[in-house]
């Protein structure tokens, strides 16, 4: 078979070329196969590393967990929007199920007694969102417990409620706000 070498004219959409490779892969063609799996990690690979930073090990393990998804569920590929957004929209799917089964997994302590005061909320949710992409934020949450980084991560840079979070990780609300207390407490004793 022909490797697919398509350039779009002008004014033919993009979907085209999206449809020609999927048809391609699904008949296994090799050249076809290489291409997706090429396109899909260079999409893929920055999405997962942003938000998995920084638990580097794990990028590859779910890296091929959202490829090997994508090329399974390929034949439901219906083209309304691009291959792109398509395989994106399953990377978020698989990262949130990560962030799930991390916090789920890990075992805290349920200790009432580590409580942050009010005053110290604020502060800390503006040192969070004001260094955000910085070193020191990822080394710190580096040196949390798994869980609180994870929790600490979903809430102030994917913006999860406080529901959500508890709905997906099927801990109460009441439960999550405790873990995030905690977990701010060690980031700000971290940080200082």
């Amino acid at each position: 078979m022909k490797a697919l070498a398509h350039v779009p004219v002008e004014g033919e959409p993009a979907k085209s070329h999206d449809a020609q490779l999927v048809s391609a892969v699904l008949r296994k063609d090799r050249k076809a196969t290489a291409e997706f799996v090429s396109c899909c990690s260079d999409w893929i690979y920055p999405f997962v590393r942003r938000r998995l930073m920084p638990r580097m090990e794990m990028v590859e393990d779910l890296m091929q967990e959202i490829l090997i998804s994508a090329w399974q569920n390929l034949p439901n590929f219906r083209g309304e929007a691009g291959l792109r957004a398509w395989i994106l929209g399953i990377a978020r799917h698989k990262i949130e199920d990560y962030y799930r089964r991390r916090i789920r997994e890990a075992e805290l302590q349920e200790d009432d007694s580590q409580t942050v005061e009010p005053t110290l909320r604020p502060q800390m949710e503006e040192k969070l969102e004001a260094a955000a992409g910085q070193e020191r934020v990822e080394k710190t949450l580096a040196y949390l417990p798994e869980a609180y980084g994870l929790a600490l991560t979903w809430r102030y840079r994917d913006g999860k409620s406080l529901r959500e979070m508890a709905e997906l990780t099927g801990k109460t609300e009441k439960a999550m706000e405790r873990l995030l207390a905690r977990a701010r407490e060690s980031f700000r004793k971290r940080w200082e």
